[in-house]
């Protein structure tokens, strides 16, 4: 398998911070990650990297076989799916949800006077149907539920079938059947073969999908480890990486953890 993402000891910093320091991480055809960490831990600053939002202050980026520094990104994005809260804000509150997941074929968030060929439309209102919101093609953005929006934001990231894609906390702010109902259509598009590799930012285990096959886990800007979730994703390393003893369990196809009592 080919290197979808590459980075080799990447750095960013900011006002003389690191948010992230030395980072070596790859990601290859086929492979689904989950990134951990607390918060302020450097995970949504990897994400923006890898989407190429944010350039490294030192070491050497690939994306899709390009390097950073060496493309045209504006060309680059538009095979990078990425579904975020930093998409939020810049979506018109009054437009269409079939509308906003159009757009990202322009890599556009808003629409203006673009015109969509039957088979664009086709396409986007499979993706939404796929993730739950067949149905709500005419319904405004801004009166959509926070599992909803997320919903709606995935199918977009989809909508220029990208070769790498990235979710930023797709299930951060969703209430229990919110949550449950995004991990199951994750899971299954993480077990898709013609899905594309991903990388997903999250804080809990709980939001892990069945299908995805690896971890990394991040604190205070460096990498922890990374690698199989089957062999990285255990109660030593998710305590070192959040700083205090859990527990974690398997069930299944899905993982849960707690704080170990006082005493």
């Amino acid at each position: 398998m080919s290197d979808v993402l590459e980075l080799v000891d990447v750095s960013v910093v900011r006002d003389g911070r690191a948010l992230i320091n030395q980072v070596s991480w790859s990601v290859a055809e086929g492979e689904r990650w989950v990134i951990l960490g607390p918060n302020g831990a450097g995970k949504t600053t990897l994400l923006q990297v890898a989407a190429t939002y944010l350039h490294p202050t030192a070491g050497q980026v690939a994306v899709l076989g390009e390097k950073l520094g060496e493309v045209d990104v504006f060309e680059l994005r538009q095979r990078i799916g990425l579904a975020g809260v930093s998409l939020l804000d810049r979506i018109p509150r009054e437009q269409t949800v079939l509308q906003t997941v159009l757009t990202a074929a322009y890599g556009m968030t808003a629409t203006w006077h673009e015109t969509y060929e039957t088979t664009d439309t086709a396409r986007a209102l499979l993706l939404l149907d796929r993730l739950g919101m067949g149905g709500y093609e005419e319904r405004a953005f801004g009166t959509l539920s926070e599992g909803e929006r997320k919903r709606t934001l995935i199918a977009r990231a989809l909508m220029t079938d990208p070769e790498l894609l990235l979710l930023d906390e797709p299930a951060a702010g969703l209430d229990l059947g919110g949550r449950e109902d995004l991990v199951r259509r994750l899971g299954a598009l993480a077990q898709d073969q013609y899905a594309p590799a991903m990388a997903m930012v999250t804080h809990h285990v709980e939001e892990i999908a069945p299908g995805f096959t690896h971890v990394l886990m991040i604190r205070q800007g460096k990498v922890l480890t990374a690698g199989p979730i089957d062999t990285e994703l255990t109660a030593r390393n998710l305590s070192l990486c959040f700083g205090l003893p859990l527990t974690l369990e398997r069930h299944g196809d899905r993982w849960s953890a707690q704080g170990l009592p006082f005493g």
